[in-house]
């Protein structure tokens, strides 16, 4: 599913125009990029959770000359962990 198809989801669920059914997906996006920007983890309970992992610098290998190795700088990334009700309708 596509950004514009979840839009379109939304409005006709909620009965409300495409315009604002955007608005309130960008804002929801929006929000969670922010606060996971400043290092804090956003739950929705029965969905899941967004949250900051750090990834330390390791050692590997340039895939377009394998002979020579690299280093790869440590790096934070940004992870969702499902929760028990996501978990539960996927199954």
């Amino acid at each position: 599913m596509t950004k514009q198809e979840l839009i379109s989801q939304v409005a006709s669920a909620t009965g409300i125009s495409k315009r604002q059914a955007g608005d309130a997906v960008n804002a929801l996006i929006d929000t969670i990029s922010k606060e996971l920007a400043s290092g804090k983890k956003v739950t929705l309970t029965g969905f899941g959770t967004f949250m900051v992992s750090h990834r330390a610098a390791r050692k590997g290998v340039n895939p377009q000359n394998p002979s020579q190795k690299i280093d790869i700088p440590a790096v934070d990334v940004p992870r969702f962990k499902a929760g028990k009700g996501l978990k539960e309708a996927v199954r």
